[in-house]
């Protein structure tokens, strides 16, 4: 009879206990998708702010619901084909950028990776190097003006900024932590350093790869200082600078209808234009993130070694 009683008893312990865990967790959902809700929100008032009418943003401020909807800002921004020519240019900045940046820290990490490479302390040292002394905007200009020929080419935006000495030291941290018993095995097979690095580093380290990619990519896609530096040609302007130069002027414009306000100029629509353009240009790296997202949250060398 005790013994009946007790296992009852311990029935009843556990299913108290597995109501308090469904609890907890229903708590701990909660809070996430409040807190989710709260870092959305700004974004969604942005995006309903960039299609409300000037006066009735100043008038009302940020509404989810607005008394007046306008698309003015984003004629303004869509006027000409300047902004879809800017499009194209930085994507083929931030792809071809993206890769090619890829390719050379990548090959930069695992050089300085391997235990067998006799000066890879050296080569590390004159990597380093760069991150604490640079040669200042004027010697860059000339170098890259008089000596490497690339005003006014697209190339400007590529080759200086090919490799980021950070993400290589970030990169050769992720690469040292492999096991060299992947590397021993490729080179009992016959297999050269650069297929080592293609077919088992590589695929061993894409949560690595992913982060610095977006890292690149995002640099890339910001890119404006060179086109104010090195670009003459309006054809090879980048969205961004397409963008500042396009709030700059209609600043001026606004100014200028606000001096003149008596003489019936039309005042542009430049608040809203600055929200419409936060738009257009996040929102390619705000669809680029779900894609790389799994590799943040998962490290694929998890279960690489077993027995």
């Amino acid at each position: 009879m005790s013994d009946a009683s007790g296992i009852v008893s311990r029935k009843t312990w556990h299913a108290r206990e597995s109501a308090r865990d469904r609890a907890m967790i229903c708590i701990f959902y909660a809070l996430i998708a409040a807190f989710a809700v709260l870092c959305v929100l700004p974004f969604i008032l942005v995006v309903i702010a960039s299609f409300t009418d000037e006066a009735t943003l100043v008038r009302e401020g940020y509404r989810l619901i607005p008394s007046k909807l306008s698309a003015n800002a984003y004629r303004a921004i869509f006027r000409s084909d300047t902004i879809p020519r800017a499009y194209g240019i930085t994507v083929f900045v931030t792809v071809t950028g993206t890769l090619l940046s890829m390719l050379v820290t990548a090959m930069g990490a695992y050089t300085i990776s391997c235990k067998q490479v006799r000066y890879r302390n050296v080569l590390a040292f004159f990597f380093y190097f760069t991150m604490l002394f640079g040669g200042g905007l004027v010697p860059t200009y000339i170098l890259i003006s008089k000596y490497l020929h690339m005003r006014d080419t697209v190339w400007v935006y590529i080759i200086p900024s090919l490799l980021n000495p950070w993400n290589m030291f970030m990169l050769r941290n992720f690469f040292a932590e492999i096991p060299e018993d992947f590397k021993e095995a490729g080179r009992i097979e016959g297999a050269r350093e650069s297929a080592i690095l293609a077919k088992i580093i590589l695929p061993m380290s894409l949560p690595a790869i992913a982060t610095i990619s977006l890292f690149y990519a995002i640099t890339y896609w910001n890119a404006w200082l060179e086109a104010n530096l090195y670009i003459d040609n309006e054809k090879l302007y980048t969205l961004q600078y397409i963008i500042m130069k396009l709030i700059r002027n209609i600043s001026q414009a606004r100014q200028i209808a606000s001096e003149g306000a008596n003489t019936g100029i039309a005042v542009p629509p430049s608040y809203t234009l600055r929200l419409a353009t936060a738009i257009v240009t996040i929102g390619p790296i705000i669809f680029l993130y779900p894609f790389l997202q799994k590799y943040f949250v998962s490290g694929l060398r998890v279960g690489g070694i077993k027995g």
